[in-house]
């Protein structure tokens, strides 16, 4: 199928050929007909990309905070590679989408085939969308106008927080797109608006939908425009929908406003709000969050988990419904919004005049009658790469996320890997890595990648809830597998891989504990193997603050941070001592830490030969302070690794002592899994045994339980 993409690094808008996404539970498979470009959102997406490096820079002063504090603490390798991995993402344009539903998804109640749906689909001939996004078209409402209708979402939002009533006078600063719909809704509500723009051609179209204008391009007084407006009392409110560099738009704002008024932010602007502008008034401010309730809540935009309507009347796919309802009944006109109509296939020319002409307000795209073919798989390979070997093994990549992108495939191609196949479940981001890293084919379903016999190993980076169930799968296929950390985030998915390794014993299986490969753990590991005397070890993590919300914070997609990311430091912990753990005792801070606790962690490891290991997880540090550091105490000894740049002992004769740029170790553990596969085909001893994989996650479950009840735990294997 065809879909837009953005490209941040060159600049360049495709029309690509992506896979086809699945259908999701809760979600619908639409195949699209018209959907909308957005003169304001999208405008600032390509004219971005489109600037130079140093542009871009200047557009995002933020950004370059992130990537100097990433620079002192990471140093240039890791930092230069992340800001390269992100300009290379493509971004998918678009957010108002229409079609026919083409496949209703498990656990879909009110919407089957055929249906015509308005959502925040992208511009894409197939996309899939959550049912909490999606409304359906009125009968008399066109596909066309319903394009519109997620647009009007936002403004719609931004006209609620307003609180409008009957007869009161709004200010609409900005006559884009979404001021255009905001003059409509309010003058639907009984309220007369006052519309500003630097153009005039906006301003007379505002007229037509019965707003008084001014238009400022030559320096028109606003402030004494809206106070005639307001006879003389300043209006009961201001809706900006506009874009500024500038803070002046705000203090213009609350002078125009009465005491006690509503200033609601659609647009961007900064936002240096100065205390006098709105203490004597006491006017009130808002930000307007999009579509409404339910935007960037993952269970409601990813889980399809919609809000009560008695609790909360409007969310966003309400507000989609309230639009077509609005133009379904009449009081809401957007045919004099259309700028222009142009074919997917020519889409790259609609974003050129949305860089060159001002009057732009909402291009339409139309898509081919002919529903397109529900491809997969698709060929992506281009031969920029030497050929691999024959030898070589032969891999699908299941999962494209960040770390997938900037740090597994890279390793798998350096490293002689021969990639057929990168799955990613939406398609888009399948398709820049596999062209990077000269795969075969990019694809959305794993399956059809299981079944190829000439994939003879299979790499699982997805979320962490999906690992076992992917790696039973891919054993039983009969692929060796590496799969990300972590193992398993329960008991049952340790069972369940577990039982896949044991009917397996041909299939070579990893888990990506990468830190044991580090040159640094090397370099320590050889200086300590004539030891005589248990160790002692203290391994601290500075993870950062995750939101609650974030997956990796959700037991059952993520399983949490210490099951998802400490179990690196559990099975560093036992490379070092090379002897079982015995038991496990783990404590986390207070509950005056609030609602995040089990990501600041400190667990107590007792081993075999009577060492002992201290791990903190801690994610309430700095950004600017090292992420890790590891401390090795043996027989008057000392060994320190900084972050995985450096290694120094103490008071060690011939001591281990090593520098290099951050190295943690993921491309020599690639590196070695692959020549391992390469060599030896079947039989011979794995790089890291099952049972020590196994005894890390079992570890990791039972600190979580351990600080949870504080009580020690025993660690006991099952046979």
């Amino acid at each position: 199928m065809k879909q837009i993409l953005q490209h941040p690094r060159s600049g360049q808008t495709e029309v690509a050929d992506v896979p086809a996404p699945l259908v999701r539970p809760g979600h619908l498979l639409i195949q699209t007909t018209r959907s909308l470009i957005s003169a304001g959102t999208e405008r600032m997406v390509v004219d971005t990309s489109r600037a130079s490096l140093i542009g871009k820079a200047m557009k995002q002063p933020q950004r370059v905070m992130e990537v100097w504090k990433k620079l002192k603490t990471d140093g240039w390798n890791a930092t230069y590679s992340a800001v390269m991995s992100k300009l290379d993402e493509p971004i998918a344009l678009g957010y108002c989408n229409v079609g026919r539903v083409i496949e209703v998804g498990p656990d879909v109640y009110g919407y089957q085939v055929g249906d015509r749906v308005a959502s925040n689909g992208s511009h894409a001939e197939i996309v899939c969308v959550p049912t909490t996004l999606c409304a359906k078209i009125p009968d008399d409402v066109s596909d066309e106008n319903a394009s519109f209708a997620v647009a009007g979402a936002i403004s719609l939002q931004g006209v609620r927080l307003l609180e409008p009533t009957f007869g009161e006078r709004f200010v609409v600063l900005g006559l884009g797109l979404l001021g255009q719909l905001a003059v409509q809704f309010l003058r639907g509500s009984g309220c007369h608006v006052l519309g500003l723009d630097l153009q005039a051609s906006r301003c007379e179209l505002a007229e037509r939908f019965g707003a008084q204008t001014l238009c400022t391009s030559d320096g028109a007084d606003a402030e004494r425009a809206a106070e005639a407006f307001s006879r003389g009392n300043g209006v009961d409110g201001v809706l900006i929908t506009a874009s500024a560099k500038s803070d002046a738009i705000m203090e213009q704002c609350a002078k125009m406003c009465r005491r006690r008024g509503r200033i609601v932010l659609v647009g961007d602007v900064p936002l240096n709000l100065k205390r006098a502008d709105f203490y004597a008034k006491e006017l009130k401010f808002q930000v307007s969050c999009s579509y409404g309730p339910g935007r960037h809540d993952p269970m409601y935009e990813e889980g399809a988990q919609d809000y009560p309507l008695p609790f909360v009347r409007w969310t966003e796919g309400r507000n989609i419904e309230a639009v077509l309802d609005a133009q379904a009944a009449g009081t809401l006109d957007v045919e004099p919004l259309i700028s222009r109509r142009v074919a997917l296939a020519n889409a790259g020319t609609a974003y050129d005049a949305l860089l060159s002409d001002g009057n732009m307000i909402g291009a339409v795209l139309s898509y081919p009658d002919q529903p397109p073919p529900i491809r997969r798989s698709i060929s992506v390979r281009r031969g920029v790469h030497a050929a691999p070997k024959p030898t070589a093994p032969k891999i699908a990549v299941i999962g494209a996320g960040n770390f997938t992108k900037g740090t597994v495939l890279p390793s798998v191609r350096a490293a002689g890997g021969d990639i057929l196949a990168v799955v990613s479940a939406g398609g888009v981001s399948s398709i820049v890595p596999s062209r990077k890293v000269d795969a075969l084919e990019a694809s959305t379903d794993y399956r059809e990648v299981l079944a190829r016999p000439e994939i003879n190993t299979v790499f699982i980076t997805t979320r962490h809830s999906s690992h076992p169930k992917l790696a039973a799968e891919a054993l039983a296929a009969g692929k060796h597998v590496f799969v990300e950390k972590p193992l398993a985030i329960d008991r049952a998915g340790l069972e369940l891989v577990r039982d896949a390794v044991a009917a397996n014993p041909n299939q070579h299986f990893m888990v990506g504990f990468n830190r044991r490969f580090s040159p640094h753990s090397v370099t320590l590991k050889r200086a300590l193997e004539h030891r005589a005397q248990p160790l002692t070890l203290n391994i601290q993590m500075n993870a950062g603050h995750l939101p609650a919300d974030h997956w990796t914070q959700d037991p059952r997609s993520g399983g949490g941070r210490i099951i998802g990311e400490a179990c690196h430091l559990i099975d560093l912990a036992l490379y070092y001592v090379g002897h079982p753990i015995t038991n496990v005792y783990a404590t986390m801070v207070g509950p005056q830490a609030g609602k995040l606790r089990e990501d600041k962690m400190t667990i107590v490891l007792n081993f075999a030969d009577g060492s002992i290991a201290t791990i903190h997880y801690w994610a309430n540090g700095g950004k600017s302070y090292p992420k890790e550091r590891v401390e090795v105490f043996s027989e008057g000894r000392v060994a320190l690794i900084d972050n995985w740049q450096s290694l120094k002992s103490y008071d060690w004769k011939n001591g281990p002592n090593l520098r290099t740029q951050q190295d943690k170790g993921h491309r020599a553990e690639i590196t070695q899994f692959l020549q391992f596969l390469d060599s030896v085909k079947r039989g011979g001893a794995p790089l890291i045994p099952f049972d020590e994989l196994e005894l890390v996650t079992v570890v990791s479950f039972a600190a979580v339980e351990s600080a949870r009840d504080g009580n020690p735990r025993q660690v006991r294997l099952v046979n």
